[in-house]
């Protein structure tokens, strides 16, 4: 079920079914598409925009370089490469490739 606190947009079924994908795939390449178009006009962090899509630091990253995007390095992620460096934090997000154990 939903979450109720989510925000939701209503795309018309016309343009839905003029998408030039399967029906399976449609909802997670508009998410992709709005995430990076997001980010790119920097109207959403990197953390908001890949949280939007849903993927890990690493594949969004990837995904922004598949479509020329540049990273906005600000002084969050600044800040979280110099504690990373510094020891000061262990947590390192590594994706797991599908049938990996």
């Amino acid at each position: 079920m939903p979450d109720p606190d989510d925000f939701h947009l209503t795309i018309p079924r016309s343009v839905a079914d003029a998408l030039a994908l399967p029906e399976g795939r449609k909802d997670e390449a508009l998410r992709r598409e709005l995430a990076v178009t997001l980010y790119r006009k920097e109207m959403l962090s990197f953390g908001k925009a890949r949280e939007l899509c849903g993927l890990s630091k690493y594949d969004f990253g990837q995904l922004l370089g598949e479509q020329s995007v540049e990273r906005h390095y600000g002084s969050d992620e600044l800040e979280e490469d110099l504690r990373y460096a510094r020891g000061e934090t262990t947590s390192v997000e590594v994706p797991l490739r599908k049938g990996a154990r």
